[in-house]
């Protein structure tokens, strides 16, 4: 697959929906790069399978995003992994639900403007 680890239903057996706080792990990514290594963003989650176990294996490097009030059992409060190329990142909170303060938080914007940052900046390098 193109990320490790797997998907599983929620620990408490529910579909949970709520906005939730997580703490930005790595801000060096195409992902994250308008986010501060250590901040708190919060995004909704929408999901009834969410709750992510990773390898045993796992390289931290490889853990963008922490709940910092785990919805759903994570292992290690993971809520969003990269490859080790940390081109690929996979995450079970929604950004693009989080980009207006009338929907409860507009952090979402700064993963979503960060892919934009990254996708000018490379066809630019390609000129």
């Amino acid at each position: 697959g193109l990320l490790p680890g797997a998907l599983l239903r929620n620990e408490s057996l529910r579909f949970v929906c709520r906005d939730v706080p997580l703490r930005v792990e790595r801000a060096d990514t195409p992902f994250t790069s308008r986010c501060e290594s250590g901040s708190t963003i919060v995004i909704p989650v929408k999901h009834g399978d969410g709750r992510y176990v990773p390898p045993r294996d796992l390289d931290p490097a490889q853990v963008v995003f922490r709940y910092r009030d785990n919805p759903n059992g994570s292992v290690d409060d993971i809520a969003g992994v990269c490859n080790a190329e940390g081109n690929v990142l996979g995450l079970m909170p929604h950004p693009e639900h989080a980009v207006d303060p009338l929907l409860g938080s507009a952090d979402g914007a700064l993963v979503l403007a960060s892919l934009v940052d990254a996708a000018r900046d490379r066809a630019l390098a390609a000129v």
